[in-house]
């Protein structure tokens, strides 16, 4: 029995369409530029649900990275302007290595990217250098084999002993205004998805390979969101953990069209960091 199994039924929740992955033959695969003539741009098809999720706020302390798989975190920074790449790099990844390194207890953080998202109504989500859109499928960034990858790529020199510990990657997400009542972020309870309702898919880069994990629908899904987050909350999202303990591996999100979102609401703006956690035990 989970954290929630006496308290969710009387959490306030929205009931919200959120898009799975539709059966398909094969492995599913996206292209993230314009495909070769005649190959669609994905093959990973959209099945949508409506799905409860519920307000984490009122339990917000008791939830973890290592159970749901998620975790909402206060944490102010000095950063001015999101949208200025050498600001983020000098003022915003020191901040978010340091915070992630003692509030995980990791030997060692190290920062591979990172995403500012704009969502414009009816905008392709580019990869061009304009803010990309908002992700609106279930989905997990890395796989069982990508997330173990991304060591070998970013660390090439180190990785073969890294990878004796323990590695994690760890998104960060913050929105860069609030309070955020626009396409908010929906997670799964990773104690409520099933090995199998994850899906290795391909996504196909001009120069490169990676995988993600597209999510099958199952009705057993518990889904939370934290509304009206500010600047200064970030939530911290498990994208894959070489732990094989129990312990949650891969937490399912999904940016979400909010019934009870005014018509008025600011577009969402949000930038996520992606992080290589290391512990050597």
């Amino acid at each position: 029995m989970g954290l929630h199994e006496t308290k969710i039924e009387s959490l306030p929740f929205v009931t919200a369409e959120l898009n799975y992955l539709a059966p398909v033959a094969g492995k599913p695969r996206t292209y993230a530029f314009d495909p070769p003539p005649g190959e669609p741009k994905s093959t990973a098809l959209l099945e949508p649900h409506n799905v409860p999720i519920f307000d984490g706020r009122l339990i917000a302390n008791q939830f973890s990275l290592d159970r749901e798989g998620f975790a909402l975190v206060k944490h102010p920074t000095a950063v001015r302007n999101y949208y200025d790449d050498n600001e983020i790099r000098r003022v915003y990844y020191p901040a978010v290595e340091a915070f992630l390194k003692a509030t995980l207890k990791a030997d060692r953080v190290v920062i591979f990217d990172h995403t500012v998202r704009k969502r414009v109504e009816g905008a392709p989500d580019v990869r061009d250098g304009t803010p990309r859109q908002p992700a609106t499928r279930v989905h997990v960034d890395q796989t069982d084999l990508s997330g173990r990858n991304r060591v070998f790529e970013h660390l090439p020199d180190e990785a073969n002993e890294l990878v004796k510990g323990r590695v994690q990657v760890i998104n960060l997400w913050r929105p860069i205004r609030g309070p955020l009542r626009d396409a908010p972020l929906a997670m799964a309870d990773g104690q409520s998805v099933a090995p199998g309702d994850l899906i290795a898919s391909d996504l196909i880069y001009p120069n490169r390979q990676g995988e993600t994990y597209s999510v099958k629908y199952n009705a057993n899904h518990r889904w939370f969101y934290f509304p009206e987050m500010t600047p200064d909350e970030a939530l911290l999202l498990k994208c894959y953990d070489s732990a094989t303990d129990g312990r949650t591996r891969f937490a399912p999100h999904t940016a979400f069209i909010d019934p009870t979102t005014p018509t008025d609401a600011e577009p969402r703006e949000s930038i996520e960091v992606r992080t290589l956690v290391f512990h050597k035990h």
